[in-house]
């Protein structure tokens, strides 16, 4: 099992909208695609959202992210998780 950090700063003003996209959405699709999201949480000053995914493998992740990007759902909504995120940080 591996896990990921994902740390997004996300844009002055948008965490409540990023919230609400991330628990409707995102998070729903990861775990309809088998991508389980074992946490995730906001730091105190409200400027990043942290979470965490779990992948079998390493070689995994390449594979599981192309159908997540690959996916109607994900198509569908262009680039407003993009348009949220001013700084995008991972660590395996």
């Amino acid at each position: 099992m591996v896990s990921q950090l994902r740390i997004y700063t996300i844009n002055r003003g948008m965490m409540d909208s990023w919230l609400k996209l991330f628990e409707e959405h995102i998070r729903p699709l990861h775990q309809k695609l088998g991508i389980p999201v074992e946490r995730s949480w906001v730091n105190a000053d409200r400027t990043e959202f942290l979470w965490v995914r779990t992948f079998n493998s390493v070689e995994e992740i390449p594979e599981k992210e192309a159908a997540y990007f690959a996916s109607p759902e994900r198509t569908a909504l262009g680039d407003i998780p993009t348009s949220h995120i001013a700084k995008m940080e991972v660590r395996v």
